[in-house]
């Protein structure tokens, strides 16, 4: 999808205020870019395939001291959890990719 198909109809004003972050993000997003770390979440579905969007969802992204962010998984069952630290390697590769850097410290799977 191009960025020319998104509309955004401007008229609509928000029941609430936003935050500067919702607005840019939400600019920044028509212009193709990543602005946050929340977009992880949003788009994790695309970033990492089906196979593992299936199986787990993010709970958290935190940030080190060094910019790099630790990723907190919760597979949807616990059946999946060994499946999900196997594919940790494969997470970390797909996330560093759709940065663009090398932007993952760490993978923590919670049950």
């Amino acid at each position: 999808m191009s960025n020319q198909d998104k509309k955004i109809n401007m008229d609509v004003r928000k029941s609430r205020p936003q935050t500067l972050a919702a607005v840019f993000g939400g600019f920044m997003e028509l212009l193709g870019g990543r602005v946050a770390d929340a977009d992880l979440a949003k788009n994790w579905d695309n970033i990492v395939g089906k196979d593992i969007s299936n199986i787990a969802k993010v709970v958290a992204v935190k940030k080190t001291r060094d910019k790099k962010l630790n990723i907190v998984l919760r597979p949807v069952s616990p059946a999946f959890a060994l499946e999900l630290s196997y594919k940790k390697e494969e997470c970390k590769n797909k996330i560093n990719k759709y940065y663009g850097r090398d932007a993952v410290d760490k993978i923590i799977i919670r049950k």
